[in-house]
């Protein structure tokens, strides 16, 4: 499973359909609980998982093994996914998507102890300074910030999450759909999302509460009404878009062939944030993108540089 033509093509499909979904759910976050949200797009988007599961071979292809790791892995989106959407509703869009990167350099770092995989010096190096470029965007030498510190944290911690998650794509993706990966992840937004409604529905939790992040997680559920029904519509799609082709890039290739691609994300969400909100980023903010963007980069590019000369010398041995 080395594609990497159709494994770009599904990565950069889904930054795109993540830029559409990051820019709907702040869009609707002044209005909506994120539950809500959580809840009406996966129930769209495994209705599509479903479609795709059909066309992928049929049913069957849910009896998959170590379902255990598949649930953990849907968890670990869960949580990637809730800090991130509560911190888009207090952070400009291409903040918190620049903030979120940070998940290759976790990745470069996680697959030491998980994969087993050895780290040069100058990916090291690059890790570094990526983590620096977060620290400029954290600002902890400065006393108050706009927002509390704590959100500009959330996407870090998403970034975290995301990279663990990544990690289990690949080990699970040998032998399981992309379709039957994306259902187990939709199926576990759900359960999430009607134990919060169980719990906070109402929205009695939210009374009182300052955080814009948290009253966006806990406030009471309201019924869309007008463009918003379309709006929720395009959540749900999105979201099976995006599901589908995640799984497909990163079964298709390796990190190192896939990930780079999926900095796409930065330019089109400093481009929603500008037609949509007119947001546009701040020095601290340009210098740390340009830090952990470039830091990821090349972090990849040096593997796949790595790996080139191994290939090279393969091929030489089986002409003789």
């Amino acid at each position: 499973m080395n594609d990497a033509a159709r494994a770009i093509g599904f990565i950069l499909l889904a930054m795109l359909a993540i830029s559409v979904n990051d820019m709907l759910i702040k869009f609707l976050s002044g209005g909506y609980p994120l539950h809500q949200m959580v809840f009406v797009r996966s129930c769209i988007g495994i209705c599509f998982s479903l479609l795709f599961l059909k066309l992928e071979g049929g049913f069957h292809l849910l009896r998959v093994d170590r379902p255990a790791l598949h649930v953990l892995r849907g968890l670990l989106v869960v949580v990637a996914n809730m800090t991130y959407f509560a911190a888009l509703a207090v952070l400009p869009l291409a903040e918190a998507t620049a903030l979120f990167f940070a998940a290759p350099l976790f990745l470069t770092l996680l697959s030491i102890p998980i994969l087993g995989e050895r780290v040069g010096p100058w990916r090291l190096g690059a890790v570094v300074l990526g983590f620096a470029g977060v620290l400029v965007m954290l600002r902890p030498w400065q006393g108050e910030l706009d927002v509390p510190r704590i959100v500009l944290g959330l996407p870090v911690i998403a970034a975290l999450t995301y990279a663990l998650m990544q990690l289990l794509t690949r080990k699970l993706g040998v032998t399981a759909k992309a379709s039957a990966m994306a259902i187990y992840i939709q199926g576990t937004f759900l359960v999430v999302s009607i134990g919060f409604f169980l719990v906070a529905g109402d929205g009695r939790l939210a009374e009182g509460l300052e955080n814009e992040s948290l009253v966006f997680l806990l406030r009471a559920w309201i019924w869309p009404e007008g463009r918003d029904v379309w709006l929720f519509l395009a959540l749900g799609a999105s979201s099976a878009v995006i599901g589908y082709s995640l799984s497909a890039a990163y079964r298709a290739a390796d990190v190192a062939t896939v990930a780079p691609f999926e900095y796409a994300a930065l330019p089109l969400a400093v481009l929603w944030g500008w037609l949509v909100f007119a947001e546009w980023p701040s020095g601290p903010v340009w210098t740390g993108i340009a830090l952990i963007a470039g830091a990821g980069l090349f972090v990849f590019l040096r593997e796949r540089q790595k790996r080139r000369p191994v290939a090279l010398r393969a091929r030489v041995r089986r002409r003789y």
